[in-house]
């Protein structure tokens, strides 16, 4: 996997606002973003985790330190999946 580097501009006083050095702080956003990212559906697992530059298993356990469900199921996803899962019939409708 190729890397680049990106300028960002961040105020002195970040820094302190998470007590962490730079290179602490800049990862934790990344972490920070790829979570969220995951959380609203924007990325897969597979993605997120290329993303933080960590393996599968390392952003599973991210998920849990940030308190995000390893499991993100919409509504539509989860009546889909369990239609497939009961041969086309419809639970969650009422009759």
């Amino acid at each position: 996997m190729s890397l680049k580097t990106y300028p960002i501009e961040l105020p002195e006083s970040a820094f302190s606002a998470l007590r962490k050095s730079p290179a602490e702080f800049v990862q934790e956003m990344k972490y920070a973003a790829v979570v969220k990212w995951y959380e609203a559906g924007m990325i897969s697992q597979d993605k997120a985790a290329e993303i933080a530059g960590l393996s599968r298993y390392a952003f599973l356990n991210l998920l849990a330190r940030y308190e995000v469900s390893a499991i993100q199921y919409t509504p539509d996803l989860l009546e889909e999946e369990l239609r497939h899962a009961r041969g086309g019939e419809n639970l969650w409708k009422t009759q």
